[in-house]
């Protein structure tokens, strides 16, 4: 496991359950002690298309995916061979994609014919998944219900599977059981016992030939809490606990959903409330509402969901409502575009959100620590500055899953910002006063004195309705300044990083959910050639650090851009901003995200060739 990696795939047909199986696979492999990243396709319908789990294993910490598979598990002949005569698709099954000497676990009711496979040195596993499921119903007299429980055939897949790679059969036994903990334990005990037949077939029957085995670690730290595993939507929801969520709206829409559905879960435990509302526009105007009503809000969506709240944002930056917070979950656009897949478009969108020259703070994390401390700081913005905060997220940090030992939870400092208190002039409240800062010192509904006008057209210091031209002026001076004074007071560790030497051959610029695979991709490339790497990760994109990305690439002797889109948003960004072309650009806009052999691939090219645009797509479906 020191010298490479091991990449296990499972694929199936949408709605087969191959999510439960793979992040129980997963959830074995790291109480062994042992690192996973994972990530899983899918497409937009419910039911029937073909989907996969990718899980990457290593003893290390790992931030991407591979192409390159050592095992596949399947659950129909399309994940092995594709659809042959498919018009429009290029996935032509998951065989292409073994390494040498791989292998495939796969029901014996599936006929290949080893001449048409796309290697010679792949390896078979047949098993029997209906007769060992069928063995398993009879152990619990439970043979009648043979139509209700043949989703267990995926436990058996699996269990299969572990015996191939010669893993721990108890590890992944007890996840199985505690999945059924407090609810069916009988059911828990079959799969439990599926899972070991599965294992044990493969054991009788093919002997352990595989060449890639993983095996737990035997050394564990009794007094340190096992690593979890955890989803961008997790470490979202948490963070928006920890700052003091009150209320969160949303409509539901890919692939936001996801993180609303589970604060629901969430909601009896903490004081906050989720509310799923009719449509769009009410999620947005509910949230500045709550805002406006003096406790922390937000609301959480897609760029079909964005595209109807804009008016609402306005609403909330020009009425200098504390929030909401938005957290905008990126999708392949335009219109409904690619609901499941993967994007970073929305880039050029969430800085212009909404008509006129409206001030909000727009920021991306890479990571799930970062998404946590962003989702968490991102409220402390909202009340200090008086804007909305954009929070840039995608499908790929909410689907995947990270090994993470601890989730940093310490130093957090809730900031609620400027708020009146009366001094005895009670009477003159202004809720829009002019002051050095740019804030105005807000109240709270319902507090003594501090009653005020707040509306969407522009208004002079009371609030009232005025387009006097003076008034103008110091308003939007008043409005805008605020971002002047969000880019001094930011710390830069919030704004960007850089990773690796301040002096490199190479500097490569990302943002967002490019993060892992770069760092991935430059781990390999460091060195080789006699070539030095760094990457600048830029976190903040409005205020945009103009100065301190400037500084880095002006001195910076060759630059790649890599993003998730076609025209390569965040390099123009930069260009607008400090007048530095990136040297080179590596966009992807397949709907898939970068793995990390593509990305090696392409920035070696980009260097090797000196092409200004290196274009990447595996074509996977």
């Amino acid at each position: 496991m020191s010298n490479q990696d091991v990449t296990w795939l499972i694929g199936g047909p949408q709605g087969s359950g191959i999510n439960v199986s793979a992040e129980s696979f997963a959830r074995a492999i790291v109480r062994g002690g042992l690192r996973v990243f994972a990530n899983i396709e899918y497409h937009s319908n419910i039911m029937g298309e073909h989907s996969y789990y990718r899980v990457r294993i290593s003893d290390q910490d790992r931030h991407s995916i591979l192409d390159r598979i050592n095992l596949i598990v399947a659950l129909d002949d399309e994940t092995l061979i594709g659809e042959p005569h498919a018009k429009f698709t290029h996935h032509e099954g998951h065989l292409a994609e073994l390494v040498p000497g791989g292998a495939a676990v796969y029901d014996a009711t599936i006929k290949l014919d080893r001449a048409k496979l796309p290697r010679d040195d792949i390896i078979l596993y047949p098993v029997p998944y209906q007769e060992i499921l069928r063995q398993t119903l009879r152990e619990f007299d439970k043979e009648d219900q043979l139509s209700r429980l043949r989703v267990m055939m995926n436990t058996i897949a699996v269990g299969a599977s572990l015996a191939v790679l010669d893993y721990d059969i108890d590890l992944f036994c007890d996840v199985i059981r505690e999945g059924f903990r407090g609810r069916r334990r009988d059911v828990g005990e079959m799969n439990a016992r599926a899972a070991a037949l599965g294992f044990e077939y493969v054991r009788q029957n093919f002997g352990n030939g595989f060449a890639y085995h993983v095996h737990p670690k035997s050394a564990q730290d009794e007094h340190r809490s096992p690593p979890m595993l955890i989803r961008g939507v997790h470490a979202c929801a948490f963070g928006k606990i920890k700052a003091g969520l009150a209320i969160q709206t949303y409509y539901p829409i890919s692939p936001a959903t996801d993180e609303s559905v589970f604060l629901e879960s969430q909601q009896r435990n903490y004081d906050m409330v989720v509310v799923q509302t009719e449509d769009e526009i009410s999620a947005i105007n509910m949230a500045v509402g709550a805002a406006h009503a003096g406790v922390r809000a937000a609301t959480s969506t897609s760029g079909p969901g964005v595209s109807l709240m804009v008016e609402g944002i306005g609403f909330a930056s020009i009425t200098e409502a504390p929030g909401p917070v938005l957290f905008f979950w990126q999708r392949g656009g335009p219109s409904t575009g690619l609901p499941t897949r993967q994007e970073q478009a929305d880039l050029r969108f969430a800085l212009q959100l909404a008509h006129g020259e409206s001030p909000h703070i727009v920021v991306a994390p890479g990571d799930p620590q970062e998404i946590f401390d962003d989702s968490f700081e991102s409220f402390n913005w909202a009340d200090r500055y008086q804007m909305p905060v954009v929070v840039m997220l995608d499908k790929y940090l909410s689907t995947a899953h990270w090994t993470l030992d601890d989730l940093n939870t310490s130093n957090l400092t809730i900031d609620r910002g400027a708020l009146w208190h009366p001094n005895g002039d009670a009477n003159h409240y202004l809720r829009y006063a002019f002051t050095e800062s740019g804030v105005s010192p807000r109240a709270i509904p319902g507090q003594e004195g501090g009653i005020f006008w707040s509306t969407t057209d522009e208004h002079d210091p009371e609030g009232h309705i005025t387009e006097d031209a003076t008034n103008r002026i110091k308003m939007m001076e008043k409005r805008m300044g605020k971002l002047n004074l969000a880019a001094r007071e930011i710390p830069t560790d919030r704004k960007l990083r850089l990773y690796g030497p301040a002096e490199a051959d190479v500097t490569v610029v990302g943002w967002g959910s490019t993060k892992g695979v770069i760092l991935d991709a430059l781990d390999e490339l460091d060195g080789q050639g006699g070539l030095r790497w760094n990457f600048l990760q830029i976190r903040l994109l409005r205020p945009f650090p103009t100065d301190e990305v400037a500084g880095i690439l002006g001195r910076a002797k060759r630059t790649i851009l890599v993003e998730n889109n076609y025209t390569c948003q965040l390099g123009n960004l930069i260009r607008e901003t400090t007048g530095i072309h990136v040297d080179h650009e590596v966009p992807k806009y397949d709907g898939r995200p970068f793995s990390q052999e593509e990305l090696v691939e392409a920035l070696r090219e980009a260097i090797a060739s000196g092409k200004r645009r290196v274009f990447v797509s595996h074509l996977s479906a």
